[in-house]
This record gives structure tokens, sequence and C-alpha cells, in this order.
């Protein structure tokens, strides 16, 4: 196996920053509540454009048409909102945080899923009423005679074809990087049902304001994906030269990789956050995936520690130190921006979790306090680096390890935490690991008398 030529020793209490390196201006961060907001507003204007081009609704096939119609502008508005959340823009990604968004894309997906097909099954009811014909052949009136009407059809279900892969069933049963891919399906049914909502929506038909407004509206969001997740990249790719330095096994199915880069400073990363990866070696370099940073970054290192669950985890230890590097980000708000020194902190980890728990146990500032759940001993990580932490800084870690039928208990209660961290209630908490184990922790620590407000956690699900 290969070995680096420098490893980072255990790292001493910083300030979430790199020692020596003058600290990074404040970057702007766009709060949860402002991004809804903004949302919201753009739906407001959505029906105000049905609104004004509608004078009157009469009967009952119009009433089906208009509610189709409001469907239709709901659902061009909503696909343009899906993509903008994954565009990776930085003050989204800084303020509401990467797991969030994930999230309320995977909910906001399901809305608009749901809002095509209640689209076109209103269009074609209202449509047949008002024509007095039965809803099968006006669906073949509709396919043959208006205009892309067809390829809105075939993007209706692609999108359905995505929501389909995208429920947790599915997803279960596919590998990471198939879903990856199959999402680029999205791009085909934007492109696809585009010229339709000009070709037939009555809302642009006669409006060339409408038609400029909501042009701009995807070319802006279109232009923010090429920049955030090609241009920002590449001009990375380039200035930093990121390339492989070794690799290290660290446990069982564990291996963490160093990659070492030119004035990584510049990249603001802090300890917590995560890059998206794609190893530019024969067998990996058409797919990317997001690690966390394991150590705090320095001026030319940065350390990621991955296990062996898939394909592309598995290829990692065999990459060669050398191999050129496409990395994107950081990215996540799964740092310490909110923590003050004064109140203390406890990190949870649970299982390869730790990575990111890892980077700021060595960095946190005050009294903090590490447990770290596992299964067994062979499944701890960084043990060696943690205790050294530990010592150096006077903090503390507490492995519990073993299943709850071993340990006669659930180990992550309320009362064990209370006596494990004193004056849990008024610390703040940092939780990462399997969905499962971060879901229980996080209601132990509510439990406890943790604030919400003072909860911070990240899940690995895609």
């Amino acid at each position: 196996m290969t070995s680096v030529a420098r490893r980072p020793g255990p790292a001493a209490p910083v300030r979430s920053q790199v020692p020596g390196v003058k600290p990074q201006a404040v970057r702007s961060k766009a709060k949860p509540g402002f991004v809804l907001g903004v949302i919201a507003v753009g739906a407001v204007i959505v029906l105000a454009l049905w609104w004004q081009d509608t004078t009157s609704v009469h009967g009952l096939g119009e009433w089906l048409t208009g509610a189709g119609r409001i469907l239709g502008l709901l659902c061009g508005y909503g696909v343009v909102v899906l993509v903008a959340l994954m565009a990776r823009l930085p003050p989204v990604e800084r303020g509401v945080g990467t797991d969030r968004l994930a999230r309320w894309h995977a909910m906001g997906g399901r809305y608009v899923v749901s809002i095509v097909v209640a689209h076109g099954l209103l269009i074609v009811w209202g449509y047949a009423v008002t024509a007095r014909t039965n809803v099968v052949n006006e669906s073949g009136a509709l396919l043959t005679q208006y205009p892309d009407v067809l390829m809105a059809t075939v993007a209706g279900f692609l999108l359905l074809g995505v929501g389909i892969v995208s429920m947790r069933a599915a997803r279960r049963r596919m590998r990471y990087e198939t879903w990856y891919y199959l999402h680029f399906y999205t791009y085909l049914a934007i492109a696809l049902a585009f010229s339709h909502q000009f070709a037939d929506g009555a809302s642009f038909i006669n409006s060339l304001a409408a038609r400029f407004w909501w042009s701009a509206m995807y070319l802006t969001v279109a232009l923010l994906v090429l920049w955030y997740r090609v241009a920002v990249p590449w001009r990375d790719y380039v200035r930093h030269g990121f390339r492989v330095a070794g690799i290290r096994d660290e446990a069982p199915g564990v291996v963490s990789v160093y990659i070492r880069g030119n004035r990584l400073e510049e990249l603001a990363a802090e300890p917590g956050q995560f890059f998206r990866w794609r190893f530019l070696d024969r067998s990996l370099w058409w797919s990317s995936h997001p690690y966390s940073l394991s150590a705090a970054p320095g001026r030319d290192m940065l350390r990621i520690t991955v296990k062996d669950l898939g394909d592309h985890s598995r290829a990692l230890r065999a990459l060669r130190p050398g191999t050129r590097v496409w990395a994107e980000g950081p990215f996540g708000a799964f740092t310490a921006n909110s923590y003050a020194p004064s109140r203390g902190a406890v990190l949870l980890a649970g299982g390869v979790g730790i990575t990111p728990l890892r980077a700021m146990f060595a960095s946190l500032p005050g009294r903090v306090t590490l447990i770290y759940r596992a299964r067994s001993w062979r499944d701890i990580v960084f043990r060696e680096e943690l205790d050294a932490i530990a010592r150096a800084r006077g903090g503390r870690v507490h492995y519990v390890v073993g299943s709850r039928a071993e340990l006669g208990t659930d180990p992550l209660t309320a009362p064990v935490l209370l006596s494990l961290v004193p004056g849990l209630h008024k610390q703040e908490a940092y939780v990462c690991g399997p969905a499962g184990m971060t879901e229980s922790a996080v209601s132990a620590l509510l439990a406890a008398g943790v604030p919400r407000r003072r909860i911070h956690y990240e899940s690995f699900e895609f």
C-alpha cells in the first residue's frame, strides 16, 4: 500500500481555520427562511400571470381547463426551482446546507411530478367537456393537432420516470451512479416542455413581456448551473492542481485519501464541509462522489476518508499517487459558524460519520466532547488520532461500542447522553452518521433539553 510522504499529526485547537492563514472574509449566506420566501413570492407571481390573462371562467370545462393551466404554470416554475436548489450556489449552500437542500429537492420533486400528472389530466378533461367528446378522443386530438403537445407528453413521462427511480424503495436497489445519471433526463424533460409552454400556453401566446421574463428565468438558472457546476470547478482544477498524494488504511474497508494542491487556503474550506470528488483515473473519471474532509484543511493538503460501500469507494484503494483530481466545493453548512466557545460542544458520530466530526474535534475551541458510536471496535476509525487530539486539547472521547442486544439498551438515549456530557442542554450539538442513528440522536438531544436551533446534523443518504 502506498504511503504518503507527509501525514498531518494531531491538530491543536484552532478557530476553524488553518494556522498561520489570515481569516477569510465573511461569506454571504442565504437563510432557509429567505430562500423559501423567494420561492413563495415566485409562485405568487406565477399565479398572477394566470390571473392577468383570465378575464372570466364559465362552465365546468373552463374551470377544469383553468385549473390545468394554473398547474402547468406552476410545473414550469417548479422545475426551475428544483434545478436552482441543486445548482450549488455558494450563498444557498452555506446558508441552507446541502442536506436540507437535498430534502427540499426531493420533496419538491414529488410535488412537481404530481402537478405534471394533474395538469395533463385536467387539461384533457376540460377540453373534452368543452368539445362535448370523451377524454380518449380529446387526447388524440391534443397529441396530433396542437403544437409540441407530443414533446410535452414525452417530457411528462420522463419526469414521472425520474420521480419513480427517486423513491426510497427504488434508490435502495440501484447504484449511486445509476441514480445520479438518470437524473440528467430531467434536463431533457425541461428542454422538451419549454417550447410547449410558449406554443400552447395562453399566458404567453399574446404577451411578449411574459415570454421575455419566463425565458429570462430559465436562462438565468441555466447560466448559474453552467457557472457553478462547470466553469468554477474547471477554474479550481487549473488553479490548484489537485493530485492524489497517497492512500492510507484506517480500518477494515476504510481508507484515507490525501490530496495535494496549491494555495488551498483560497478555497476557504472549513472543518465539517465536503467536496464532490472526481478522480481522473481510467475507471473512476466518469463518476463524482461527495466525501467530507476528515482533517482540518491545510495550505497544500486535504484529506478525505471513505468506507467501502460500493464500486466507487472500493476502487479508491487502488488510486496511484499523482492521479489528477477534479474537485467541486467546498459545500455544506455543517460548520461551526454559529458556535460560541463559551457554551461548549458535543459531537455525536456514527460509523464513518466520524469523518467531518474528526476535523471539527481538532479545530473547535472551548470544551468539546466526542461520542463515537460503532458496532464493534474494528469499526472505530482514527482512534489513535482522536485520543491524541483529546489529550492535546483537554477534550473527552466516549466510545460507545456494541449492538443494542450486546449493550442491553439503546446507547443514545437522553439519560445516557446527560450522564456522559454534564451541562448538555447548554451546549451546541453536531451529529453525523447513518440516517437511523442521526434521527435517534437528534430525538435524544431534544429530550435532553438541547434547543433545536443548536442541533446541527448531516446524514449519509442519496
